[in-house]
This record gives structure tokens, sequence and C-alpha cells, in this order.
């Protein structure tokens, strides 16, 4: 056993190193992540030295429960690919544009409009996508009307992390813990409106304490002009991700798993706009840059934090944790634990490792952990730039585009707004619960 938690410790030290220092390398003008590497590394050694049988792990990666890899990634990959469509369309953008324009000279009202698009998109797509559109937006923006783009680029962050604990596609960690622990999609809605409301409500309050100084001055005169020129790409990938997300909905009704679902509209997806751009003669652009643009790092990543959560299983690690919580005061272990960890470990690891933590506890306390580990695993995003992958994405496109932030000023605003939102969270969840 002892050899095995020290290659998944040094892994998981490593990938932590890689994520801060350099989470992607550029070769020929091409992005690639590397994060991956070390858990990868660690977990093929795992299974080359026998301390995972490999039965064991065929098992489980092939597995008809809820907890198989596989149907989670495909259906958090398929919902991602719904969203990136809409983005190569311009979508995201049109609508960053048109509320910009509604918001006048005043800061503050630009700050609170922007705010709420933010957390309605990231509601229905994917923290990700709404992260990787809207921060070089805001840059560009903030360049050419002359104002602190920093109170905006926290905001969209923070309300990109809040809302995305609403549905159970807003996030992978959500994607994970609620699959692997059989929750279904309108389970999860009924439990975690209430907790993202008070989150987001909390966030917004204090965002706007924070920043409402740097909001005082008027802005200047900005000209920003997006158009969407594909109506009819819009129309598309519009009724796609609506009618999948409603399929997704009543997914526990009509006995269908929520992989297929996303795996069958994303496919529909790909054929129907194939043939419209056959119509018009012209090339699926879009559909290319859809995969492309497919968080294919994804899969080496989580198979291989699968590969030690199946090992400190093996050894009833997991199980000695779970012991080790008990069953009181579930609630506040669960969520500044998960929100702590996801710090230490990212968030996307954290959630796996929680998930084996949370196959070991009672029926009695099953939500409670399992909804305590999602608040955690969303708002730990903003606690410090290693919470999420989001938070690594974030901060390169800042240094992009030279607008300074560093490592401290965003573990001082992360705990001023990370911390209320989680308690605030955690009390609506003790309600509804």
């Amino acid at each position: 056993m002892v050899p095995s938690l020290i290659i998944i410790l040094l892994s998981c030290i490593l990938l932590i190193a890689v994520v801060i220092v350099c989470p992607s390398i550029t070769i020929k003008g091409k992005s690639i992540s590397i994060y991956p590497i070390p858990p990868l590394v660690g977990a093929i050694l795992i299974l080359c030295l026998g301390k995972l049988p490999l039965k064991e792990f065929s098992a489980g990666l092939f597995s008809a429960d809820a907890i198989n890899p596989v149907k989670i990634l495909v259906l958090f990959i398929s919902m991602t690919m719904l969203s990136i469509f809409l983005d190569e369309i311009g979508f995201f953008k049109y609508m960053a544009a048109f509320i910009l324009s509604k918001a006048g000279g005043s800061q503050k009202k630009l700050f609170v409009c922007l705010y709420l698009l933010v957390s309605v998109l990231t509601v229905f797509t994917s923290n990700d996508i709404i992260i990787l559109t809207f921060t070089p937006f805001i840059c560009h923006f903030a360049k050419h009307a002359k104002i602190d783009p920093m109170p905006y680029l926290f905001a969209e962050f923070v309300a990109a992390n809040t809302w995305s604990m609403m549905l159970i596609i807003g996030n992978p960690t959500n994607v994970y813990l609620a699959s692997s622990n059989g929750v279904s999609f309108m389970h999860y809605v009924s439990i975690m409106s209430l907790p993202t409301l008070g989150a987001g409500l909390v966030s917004l309050g204090v965002l706007y304490l924070l920043f409402r100084k740097r909001l005082s001055t008027d802005i200047q005169s900005v000209s920003l002009s997006e158009t969407i020129n594909d109506k009819g790409g819009l129309i598309i990938g519009l009724i796609h991700l609506g009618l999948c997300t409603i399929m997704l909905v009543i997914s526990s009704y009509l006995k269908i798993e929520m992989w297929s679902i996303s795996l069958i509209f994303a496919g529909s997806l790909f054929l129907t706009v194939a043939i419209y751009r056959l119509i018009q003669k012209k090339k699926p652009t879009a559909l290319l840059m859809c995969l492309k643009r497919a968080p294919w790092e994804l899969i080496p990543f989580v198979l291989s934090m699968f590969v030690f959560v199946l090992t400190m299983r093996h050894y009833h690690v997991t199980k000695e944790i779970a012991i080790l919580f008990g069953e009181k005061y579930s609630l506040l272990k669960y969520g500044i634990g998960s929100f702590v960890s996801a710090n230490i470990i990212n968030n996307i690891p954290m959630s796996v490792f929680f998930s084996s933590i949370i196959e070991n506890v009672s029926g009695s306390i099953r939500d409670v952990a399992v909804f305590s580990t999602v608040i955690g695993s969303n708002l730990g995003a903003f606690f410090t730039p290693i919470g999420a992958l989001a938070g690594i994405m974030w901060s390169n496109i800042l240094k992009r585009h030279e607008v300074k932030f560093s490592f401290f000023a965003f573990i001082k605003n992360g705990v001023l707004i990370s911390v209320p939102a989680l308690f605030a969270a955690l009390a609506m969840l003790q309600i509804v619960l």
C-alpha cells in the first residue's frame, strides 16, 4: 500500500507544480496541455507495478454502474461541444456586446449586467467555455474604454464558478459527483437551486463592495459591433442545446442515461450542421473547431485519477477516511473539506477522490456529502488560482493581454468572496436538506 500512496502523492504534487508553473506549452503555434502528464505517468506506474490488478481496473472502467468514468467523460465532452459550437458562430460575444451597449456610461450598471449575463449563460452551458470566451472580450473592451478591467474580469470569473453549481452540466466536477452517486438531473436541480442562488447573491454583493470605488467613473463611448452572420447555424445550435437540456431534465423519468442523451444530441448537431453546410456549399468550419477545442486532455486526466481512486479503494484508504469523517457535522466537513482540498490538488482530482469517499457513507447522509462537495468543488475555484483549471486558463489569458493581477491579489480577493459564498451556500443547503 505504501508504494502506491507515495506514487499518488508525488503525482499530485507534480500536478500542482505543473499547473502553477506551466500548464501548457506551445508547439508550432498550437497550445498543448501538459498538466495530465504527471497523473498519467503515476497511473501507468501503478498498473505496471501491479499495485492495482488490471482486472479490477477494466471492471471499473467498463462497469454498468454510475461511476463509470467513460460515461461521465462522454456526458461532459458532448455538452461542451454544444457550447463550443455556439461560441464559434459568435453567440456569446454577440450577447456580451449587446449587454455592453445597453449599459450606457455607467460602470456600475455594466458591472451588474455583465455578472447577470455570465451567470445565466453559465447555467445552461459550461463555466470553462464562458471564461475562455468572455475573458479576452472584457480585456479588449476595457482597453478601448480606458477603464480598469479587473472588476469585470473578477466578476466574470466568480459568476461563472458560482452559477455553474445550478445544473449538472455546468462543471465537470458536478458531472462526476452527481453521476457517480446516481443523482438524477431533476433531483440535482431541486437541491442545488437555493444554494446557488444564495451563493450568487452573496458573491455579487461582496464583489460590488470590493470594487465600487473603481466603478465610480463613467465609461468613454466605445463602439463594439458583434454580429452573427450564420443565423441558420445559431438556430440549429440553440435548438440542440435547449432540447438536450430538456431531455436531461426528464432523463430519470424516461429511464435514459444522461451520457447517451448528450452524445445523441452532439451527434445530431454534427450531422445537421454538416448537411446544412453541404447545402450551402460551405466548409463546416465551426464543427472542425468543436473537435479542435474539445477538452480531450480531460480523458487521460480523469482516467488517471480514476486509477488513483481505485487503488485507494483497493487498499480501503477511502473507506477509512469516510469513517474518520463520521456522520456528525457532515455538511461542514464535506463542504469545507472539499473547498480546501480543491485548492491543494485541484477540484477535478478532489471530486474523483471525494466521490470514492462518499461511496462508503450511509444513505442518511449521502445527499449531504454529495451536494456539500459539489459546493466546495465550484466555489473553491475562486479561493486560489489553483482551485480549478478554469483559474489557470483565466490567469494565462490575462498574461497574454498584459493585464497585471498577482497570485497574492487573487487570493486576497478570493478569500473575501469565496468564504462568505461558501457558508451562504452551505446554509441554504442545510435548509433544503
